[in-house]
């Protein structure tokens, strides 16, 4: 399967160096490039990429307005691109749908890696970025018990190894069962907190004070 990728951002050689290691790539192509939000919208919709690689400052429609468009009416997944410095507008792509966030200075093979996460419905997590926002935006109350959640103790444990970024092996290995078992929490962590991925999981978790401290 060839992973189609609109990459979105308004400096253009920022936006030609993304998109020529997308297309250097194996099974990887760039269907569009944008250098605005509403741009990047119409070529999610016109050439229904898998990815949009969205930036977030962005003119004419910034890259939260397009990741909420994006999101909501085409079945792109959108990972956006950030630097330190721009966390709270990170915070508010998660929540209009993006699937997940890189650092600008993100080496080739991990932007690749990433995007081919997202694509699978994994999420993607800059892990020093995620500790900033949990400590920036999130009000930390008690750690509510597992039947509140609605959810059983071994699901609280699955739950709070994703927030802290953990990938499904990683889980497996700290839980000391099967990677096919954490599939299943995690399956089963989804239907009942009603959350549309990994990501969605994670800011339910920090929403909640599950998550562990930064």
């Amino acid at each position: 399967m060839t992973v189609r990728v609109v990459v979105a951002d308004d400096q253009t050689l920022v936006r030609a160096g993304f998109a020529g290691i997308i297309r250097a790539a194996d099974g990887f192509t760039v269907v569009a490039e944008a250098a605005d939000g509403r741009e990047a919208v119409e070529a999610a919709r016109l050439h229904r990429p898998d990815v949009v690689l969205m930036d977030i400052r962005m003119p004419v429609m910034d890259g939260i307005a397009a990741t909420r468009e994006v999101t909501s009416t085409t079945t792109a997944k959108v990972l956006v691109l950030t630097t330190f410095d721009v966390d709270a507008y990170v915070y508010e792509a998660l929540r209009a749908g993006a699937g997940g966030f890189v650092l600008k200075d993100v080496s080739p093979a991990d932007l690749l890696a990433g995007i081919r996460a997202v694509v699978r419905g994994d999420a993607l997590l800059a892990p020093t970025v995620t500790r900033r926002l949990i400590d920036a935006f999130t009000a930390r109350p008690p750690v509510p018990s597992p039947d509140r959640l609605g959810i059983t103790g071994r699901e609280l444990d699955v739950l709070t190894l994703i927030a802290a970024g953990h990938t499904n092996s990683e889980i497996a290995a700290r839980l000391h069962i099967t990677e096919g078992t954490t599939k299943t929490h995690v399956s089963r962590l989804l239907a009942k907190l009603q959350a549309r991925d990994r990501v969605h999981l994670v800011l339910i978790a920090h929403r909640h004070g599950i998550a562990p401290p930064p």
